[in-house]
């Protein structure tokens, strides 16, 4: 079996990929920073190669003698300094680009994000052909990326590939996604926008781990993919975790201004504070617009199926219980007994 050079493999991704690509037959060797969580993947007989993505010279090296490249290492933040975006979503980029021409891969698949779009424009349909718009640093550099990689395709025949996920979700992350509508519940916090009508377009993380997957045998060159669940509404989302918690949680309607303008704040504090808001600015486009986005195509050109969302988020809420996340102290239980009410 080919040898496959994964980046962000000690990533939330990461966790899912690796074993994933091990279990379909793949021989794996992920570069890896030392100062990162690497020890699972040596467990799995995970080659490791040491170096950063914005290293050209540990990139080289890491690249040799590998067949397909899965490039998933990306700064992904609601917040923070431009230039750390840019040298690693964009540089690191062309540093494995660079390698990977020299190296003749087979293969090149790229992760880049459906929010290069920027934020959605009514009630359009998110297809692999909607205009792109970042309103972002971490948008922008993406998207810059993806480009980038798409022009080594054009102008030197490198066979890339390109994959945009929706917003990730599953066991593994306390970040965005999991964090508003897994975390945040079951701490307590009950806060919902405009009666929850907004769309969201969860991807299961295993489910990104297929796409990808499906891409090293199917994907065309040249071709950018979406790999999306189905879009729900925030109420259906809050619904289906209800459900498979066994209690209704009563969510507060805070109004949008108010919303954003705590976000606005808490940005601005940032500056002074240097630590990530809860609510960040950059959220907004996230919380606040209709992402109603298709998947049809990895669905016809590459045999893509997507897992249920009652499904991935049960094991997203296990996964939460194991970690004791929840209301655990008398306190917060008589609380909860007062705002929650039993299905």
């Amino acid at each position: 079996m080919d040898l496959i050079l994964v980046t962000g493999a000690t990533g939330f991704l990461g966790h899912s990929l690796c074993p994933y690509l091990m279990e379909h037959g793949y021989r794996l060797r992920a570069l890896v920073r030392p100062s990162a969580d690497w020890h699972f993947l040596r467990e799995m007989g995970v080659e490791l190669a040491w170096g950063d993505v914005r290293d050209a010279g540990a990139v080289r090296a890491a690249c040799a003698g590998c067949q397909a490249v899965v490039h998933a290492a990306a700064r992904f933040r609601f917040w923070g300094a431009r230039q750390d975006f840019f040298s690693i979503n964009v540089e690191g980029t062309r540093n494995m680009l660079e390698a990977a021409l020299q190296s003749r891969v087979e293969r090149f698949v790229h992760i880049s994000t459906i929010a290069v779009i920027g934020k959605p424009r009514g009630q359009a349909v998110i297809d692999e052909d909607y205009p792109p718009a970042p309103q972002d640093d971490y948008q922008a550099s993406k998207l810059e990326a993806e480009r980038l990689a798409l022009s080594y395709h054009r102008d030197y025949g490198l066979p890339v590939i390109v994959l945009r996920p929706g917003a990730f979700y599953g066991p593994g992350s306390r970040y965005a996604f999991n964090r508003l509508f897994f975390e945040d519940p079951l701490k307590g916090i009950q806060v919902q926008v405009h009666h929850g009508k907004h769309i969201v377009f969860p991807a299961y993380i295993k489910d990104v781990a297929q796409g990808i997957e499906l891409c090293l045998r199917r994907g065309r060159p040249g071709e950018i993919y979406n790999i999306s669940g189905e879009c729900l509404t925030h109420r259906e989302v809050n619904e289906i975790v209800d459900r498979l918690l066994g209690y209704r949680i009563l969510r507060l309607n805070a109004p949008a201004w108010l919303m954003l303008a705590l976000a606005r704040i808490w940005t601005w504090l940032s500056r002074y504070t240097r630590r990530e808001p809860y609510y960040p600015l950059n959220l907004a486009p996230y919380v606040f617009y209709d992402w109603i986005v298709s998947n049809a195509k990895a669905r016809h050109e590459l045999g893509f199926v997507s897992t249920p969302f009652e499904v991935g988020a049960r094991a997203t809420l296990d996964w939460y219980l194991k970690l004791g996340i929840g209301p655990t102290n008398r306190l917060t239980r008589a609380l909860t007994r007062l705002t929650w009410r039993k299905l």
